[in-house]
């Protein structure tokens, strides 16, 4: 247990249980860290998100009945964009570069990476 307080796992989905477990940790005594394990399932009843499993785990503004995301006009780079491409930029300068991704490529930009470097790509999924 490493010394924690745990708890677990709960239905992430179920409020009327989660939320007096979660008022009994806030009110607890215990001085202990408290390791609170919670299952989810994303997109759960939004069809949208449902439909895409690599998507819409923090999004911007969206249509809620289409779930297409209103992607700002112009501005700066976002950090994924300026990741990725400095990362093809590095694995094209040296063959040891990997691209490592836990089941989520198009969020991280290694959607991009695994374009270019297929066989230096990796998803481990959810570890």
């Amino acid at each position: 247990e490493l010394g924690f307080y745990y708890i677990g796992p709960v239905d992430g989905h179920d409020l009327e249980n989660l939320i007096p477990i979660l008022q009994n940790l806030r009110d607890s005594p215990s001085s202990k860290p408290i390791f609170l394990h919670i299952k989810t399932e994303k997109g759960y009843g939004y069809a949208p998100a449902l439909k895409a499993s690599d998507k819409m785990h923090g999004v911007g503004r969206f249509d809620v009945t289409t779930g297409r995301q209103q992607k700002p006009q112009g501005g700066p780079p976002t950090y994924t964009s300026v990741f990725a491409n400095t990362l093809c930029e590095l694995a094209r300068q040296d063959p040891a570069v990997v691209g490592i991704t836990a089941a989520m490529p198009g969020g991280t930009g290694l959607d991009n990476f695994g374009k270019f470097f297929p066989k230096r790509t990796f998803d481990v999924g959810i570890a």
